[in-house]
């Protein structure tokens, strides 16, 4: 067996070698309308009903921390990026099914106290935690969620609608969960290196960090964005294409246009970044736009429609107009304050196996 390294293709070249390795078995299932490639599977069980599917893992020292990370916060936020993907299809969450891989070292209060935020945050989604799996692990902390959603066929929205001439769309506001977990590692680093030296070390992290509670919040309990599918959903909005920002605006975008195959300009100054994460970066000699584009975790939408349709969402103060699709050949570009444009496949953000 010849050896390639991983990181010489990517997370995202691994995922299309997985995909095409899949591809022969999807024929086996008729009811089966999508696999791979988008934010979930896609199931039609009825002719107006469609079951959208996903899975996540988070693993202990790859997605977090456990001495920056509370356990209720862990399994809130386990929950949540999956509500984020269905969320992407423009669909609800139904059920979930949680698989955790244990460590000895924990306790049952510890598991008790993980599972009281996954039971906590599922309450506030409206979906059952309805089974899964435990095991033993010689590593460190794994949980894996795997979640139903429901939507209508005319509902539903994938990342390959987008049309050139339309516009595209953001909620809420990015770069907060980078800056939270900047604030984090800093602490983390400051605790280590009082232990290192024989120090004691007696600080309350949070409340030592509570004027960062925004950013600190977003890295911690991100929220999916339920609460603007419902709004589509009662404003009979159907977005053209959708994706979750998890792994950085500039990466997403790119998810979403070559899907649509289009291209896209969007725009510095109307990406919304909030006021603490740019005092954040200040404060850290960072800047607040890189973590926008390539931080992750914010687990916003993003979204396009026709410019026809805008007159539905102009009014809601949590959807902002970043920029407009393009022609393919146009590529996936940004407009600096300047008015200079930049290539953003030049800008990559969140890779698991990225070199």
């Amino acid at each position: 067996m010849s050896y390639k390294a991983i990181s010489g293709i990517g997370e995202f070249g691994l995922i299309d070698k997985i995909a095409s390795l899949a591809e022969p078995t999807l024929s086996a299932i008729p009811e089966l309308l999508t696999g791979i490639g988008d934010d979930c599977a896609v199931f039609q069980p009825s002719p107006k009903l469609l079951q959208v599917a996903t899975t996540d893992m988070l693993a202990d020292q790859v997605h977090f921390d456990l001495l920056t990370t509370p356990l209720k916060h862990l399994g809130s936020k386990a929950i949540s990026v999956n509500v984020s993907d269905i969320c992407a299809m423009n669909a609800l969450p139904r059920y979930a099914l949680i698989s955790l891989a244990i460590p000895a070292s924990f306790s049952v209060a510890m598991v008790e106290e993980l599972y009281q935020g996954m039971s906590h945050a599922a309450k506030e989604y409206g979906l059952a935690i309805a089974g899964g799996d435990t095991s033993s692990s010689r590593s460190g902390l794994v949980i894996s969620v795997s979640m139903i959603g429901e939507v209508s066929p005319e509902q539903l929205t994938y990342r390959s609608g987008a049309k050139q001439g339309e516009l595209i769309c953001i909620t809420g506001s990015l770069g907060g969960a980078a800056a939270g977990l900047k604030l984090l590692m800093r602490e983390k680093e400051i605790m280590l290196n009082h232990l290192e030296n024989n120090e004691s070390y007696s600080r309350n992290m949070m409340a030592d960090l509570q004027e960062y509670s925004k950013a600190i919040q977003q890295q911690l309990l991100p929220l999916a964005r339920i609460d603007i599918v419902r709004f589509f959903h009662a404003h009979g909005i159907r977005p053209s294409a959708m994706i979750d920002i998890s792994d950085g605006l500039s990466s997403d975008l790119q998810h979403l246009c070559r899907r649509s195959k289009i291209g896209a300009m969007i725009h510095e100054g109307r990406i919304p970044v909030h006021g603490s994460t740019r005092q954040i970066a200040d404060e850290l000699q960072d800047d607040a736009l890189t973590w926008a584009l390539t931080g992750g975790e914010d687990y916003q939408l993003l979204f396009t429609i026709p410019k026809e349709e805008y007159p539905t969402i102009s009014d809601n103060k949590e959807i902002a107009v970043i920029g407009e699709t393009t022609d393919k050949e146009e590529g996936v570009q940004i407009s600096d304050i300047y008015g200079m444009k930049i290539d953003l496949s030049s800008i990559r953000g969140f890779d698991h196996f990225g070199s």
